[in-house]
């Protein structure tokens, strides 16, 4: 963070300091977790639905932050505001300003964010401090934490957004004014909340809508949706896609034994090919999604596709792969779930199996979907049955919809399995599974499948692969 005093963040949050010297510098990362202050950082208090940050400041100013974000009297140094969440808002806009040598870089779409972020990272920190989003800190909460962990000579910040409704993805702009956008795909995750893929067409563009003239729109041409938002913004466009008119075109996707994509990259008259160390041919398409990005950003292809060849998984629970000593490979992709994202895990899962394998595919419930929730499981299930997966648990009765297509559908060895829960799952898994057996482990994040594949590993003192 750039160091800031209380009496300073007082003067930008319309906010009081209480309890505490006005000139005490504030050095450290801000956060909302009283376990993982920084030294000299900034906690800011939360009240959540079932935690009251306020509750836990002097345990923080304990732990070495230099003071606390408040909206009620706590007794730790503070600085009184009327709401933390906006207050932090504030602060993180009032530190984009003193950004003046750094390139921000803001990333949405329905799915593979996270991991498309984590490549535009690691391709970016080529060239110079980069800073980056943990895990999918996307939010009014997640992002200003995120920007207030760039210092005077971080050279590139970069962003996930998120939005949950219209308007959202324009907050985090304000506060953030990214320099590149890139929007990656209009699926149907959240439709629950937005009612068509149209409407979060809509909140999506809310990036390109909110970039600069100054500013380059990078834009999946492949998805309609997203190539239309081109005519929604006053910034330059650069396309990347399997589409040949494409400016960054990826094609010659091909999956190695392991389920490693290889590929080629062109740009202009430049081609060149690439390997990922991530699985499944998503990842291609998060690959050349990211490459489009570095070499807006000032990239040369080659150095491009040099530094995805090296790229790994940075943040957790996607798409883990980890072997047991018994040849089991748990494939952990039990972060989050909708039809898309569940659609690329098996074919991945499938690709790995490769006729080889017994491939086990362990799916729950996906949220979010609104009045489409039952026809998208069931859509799922019947996909299952298509590929050919060898065995399907399918966890939770609200994924019922699933189960009983499969087993519609299917020619099955062994019949789809519908269990209560996670730790039922988990039983089941002890009893069942083979050696050398791939599983694929998958959910919405409420569900909690993340227990199952970590018992697996326990059991089979896993490693990664």
């Amino acid at each position: 963070m750039i160091p800031m005093t209380l009496a300073e963040v007082a003067a930008c949050t319309d906010g009081v300091v209480v309890g505490a010297d006005p000139n005490t510098v504030v050095t450290g990362f801000a956060s909302v977790d009283s376990r993982s202050v920084a030294p000299h950082g900034l906690f800011v208090a939360v009240a959540g639905q079932h935690i009251d940050g306020h509750e836990f400041a002097p345990a923080a100013v304990a732990g070495g932050a230099a003071g606390c974000l408040v909206s009620r009297p706590v007794d730790a140094p503070a600085v009184h505001v009327a709401d933390t969440v906006v207050a932090l808002g504030r602060l993180a806009a009032e530190l984009r300003t003193r950004l003046t040598d750094c390139m921000v870089v803001a990333i949405t779409g329905s799915q593979g964010k996270t991991s498309t972020k984590d490549l535009v990272h690691q391709l970016l920190a080529r060239r110079g401090e980069a800073v980056a989003s943990a895990g999918s800190f996307n939010n009014e909460i997640g992002l200003p934490l995120t920007v207030l962990r760039a210092t005077a000579t971080t050279r590139y910040l970069v962003l996930e957004m998120g939005a949950r409704a219209p308007g959202d993805i324009t907050y985090l702009c304000d506060l953030a004014r990214p320099d590149i956008g890139l929007v990656l795909n209009v699926g149907v995750a959240h439709v629950g909340e937005f009612g068509t893929r149209a409407e979060i067409a809509r909140a999506k563009g809310e990036l390109v809508e909110s970039l600069p003239v100054t500013g380059t729109a990078v834009l999946n041409l492949d998805d309609p949706l997203v190539a239309a938002m081109g005519g929604r913004t006053s910034a330059e466009v650069v396309t990347y896609g399997e589409d040949p008119r494409a400016d960054v075109r990826l094609d010659q996707v091909c999956l190695d034994a392991g389920g490693y994509p290889g590929m080629t990259l062109s740009h202009g008259d430049d081609r060149a090919a690439v390997t990922l160390r991530l699985l499944g041919e998503h990842s291609a398409r998060n690959g050349v999604a990211a490459a489009a990005v570095a070499l807006t950003a000032g990239m040369a292809l080659s150095d491009v596709t040099r530094g995805l060849s090296e790229a790994t998984a940075t943040s957790r629970w996607r798409m883990e792969p980890h072997e047991r000593p018994d040849g089991v490979l748990v494939l952990n992709d039990a972060y989050n779930a909708n039809p898309d994202s569940m659609l690329a895990a098996l074919r991945t899962l499938v690709s790995v199996g490769r006729g080889r394998r017994r491939t086990v595919a362990v799916l729950g419930e996906m949220l979010e979907l609104g009045a489409m929730s039952e026809r998208e499981h069931a859509a799922i299930g019947r996909l299952v049955a298509q590929l050919g997966v060898s065995q399907l648990l399918v966890v939770g009765e609200n994924a019922r919809a699933l189960h009983e297509a499969a087993r519609v559908d299917g020619s099955w060895d062994s019949e789809p399995v519908l269990v209560a829960d996670a730790d039922a799952a988990t039983d089941w898994l002890h009893h069942h599974l083979r050696p050398h057996d791939v599983v694929l482990v998958k959910a919405s994040r409420a569900v909690g499948l993340e227990r199952v594949a970590a018992a697996l590993l326990t059991a089979g003192r896993g490693v990664s692969r």
